[in-house]
């Protein structure tokens, strides 16, 4: 296995110079994106007037929460940057006032915020996917057909930051462990599900197929042999590749193109056990899992998700906390057009006009919606007023 020392020379022979912070009027990327930003109007949004804004009352009060105890002069490290003062005065004002409906807190948006088109080299145009919380069945003992484990973050992992060592590296996360005094790569899923690893087990779940899904997707609900619904969300990863299954089974012509949704998918798993665990362990990305207590899986914004509402993005582009106005369409070609919010992330969402739509929670019946989806669309950012800085 490579040593540590690999991956910092990798780094340092790969590393871009750091540039200062910038303003919006001055966006780049160092991976060769072109953000850009086009002012915009709210008449100019599709379905602006018609959008039930008050659902979303809730997830706007917790994001200004959230973004009142940010000390940073923008939020995130984003190439879009949203003006963290400037917000949290927004956010003031939203606690403040009775906004008792969804037109009050339509003008209330209309006279705090900007709308702008976001632009990928001149292109309006992107991907949207979707992802949501899915469902497994478990224990918190083993017995029986629950024999499958879900792990929290093992003992041994540790997280290394080369920006610790050195202020000229990249602010870059490697996961590994301790091998005979040096740092090597984390045990990869086939180790993991074939060995077992140093970590506590949190339920056994009856369905291994189940346990890759919730990996895929973060997070799920899990329904106990007793009963009891308990949320199970994300806590970290063995940091290794991603590869979706659905390439997986394409690539080794197990499934057609035209059946390569979440559906098909998950049937062709559960009917072939003994190929899904070798093409699945393909995958060597494995996720460790905690049991929280809140209202919705947690995302990267470090807030509970709320169906049709969140959104997980690029944080590189977009930063996290910020306000879209998304307009695509669901797979049966219903259109979606309503406010969100930039609150997840995923290690496939890369691009600068690009999300990943968060359906909810559920079994097969949302899987079917969410895995299927993959539409184009486009979105705008708010921006605070007050920020146009030229734009």
């Amino acid at each position: 296995m490579k040593k540590i020392a690999t991956f910092l020379l990798v780094f340092l022979l790969t590393a871009c110079p750091q540039k200062k912070e910038q303003k919006p009027d001055e966006l780049s990327v160092t991976t060769g994106m072109k953000p850009e930003l086009q002012a915009a109007a709210f008449d100019e949004l599709d379905g602006w007037n018609r959008d039930n804004l008050s659902e979303m009352r809730e997830t706007l009060q917790r994001n200004c929460k959230r973004i009142a105890g940010i000390k940073t002069d923008w939020l995130g490290n984003s190439a879009i940057k949203v003006d963290t003062k400037l917000y949290q005065k927004i956010c003031n004002k939203l606690v403040d006032e009775n906004l008792a409906n969804d037109n009050d807190l339509r003008h209330f948006i209309e006279h705090n915020f900007d709308p702008f088109l976001v632009l990928n080299d001149g292109n309006a145009d992107g991907k949207f996917t979707s992802y949501y919380e899915s469902q497994i069945n478990a224990s918190f003992h083993k017995h029986g057909k629950y024999k499958y484990p879900v792990y929290g973050v093992p003992s041994d992992l540790v997280e290394i930051n080369l920006k610790d060592f050195d202020e000229s590296l990249p602010a870059k996360r490697l996961i590994g462990r301790v091998n005979k005094k040096k740092v090597v790569p984390y045990f990869d899923r086939a180790a993991i599900e074939n060995s077992g690893v140093s970590a506590p087990v949190l339920m056994y779940a009856d369905s291994l197929v189940d346990v890759h899904v919730m990996q895929i997707q973060g997070s799920a609900v899990a329904i106990m042999d007793n009963g009891k619904k308990v949320r199970v969300g994300y806590a970290d990863n063995n940091g290794l590749p991603f590869r979706g299954i659905g390439s997986i089974l394409l690539e080794n012509k197990e499934l057609s193109a035209g059946k390569a949704n979440m559906i098909e998918i998950k049937k062709w798993l559960n009917n072939n056990p003994e190929k899904a665990k070798k093409y699945m362990q393909q995958n060597r990305r494995y996720i460790f899992h905690r049991i929280i207590n809140e209202s919705g899986p947690v995302g990267a914004f470090g807030l509970p998700l709320q169906g049709g509402r969140s959104l997980a993005v690029d944080r590189d582009v977009i930063p996290l906390g910020s306000l879209l106005w998304l307009v695509t369409q669901k797979p049966n070609g219903e259109a979606i057009n309503k406010l969100v919010v930039a609150q997840d992330i995923g290690s496939a969402i890369k691009g600068v006009v690009r999300g990943d739509y968060f359906w909810g929670s559920g079994g097969d019946d949302v899987l079917a919606q969410a895995g299927s989806m993959n539409s184009s669309g486009k979105y705008f950012i708010l921006l605070p007023k007050g920020q146009r800085n030229g734009l």
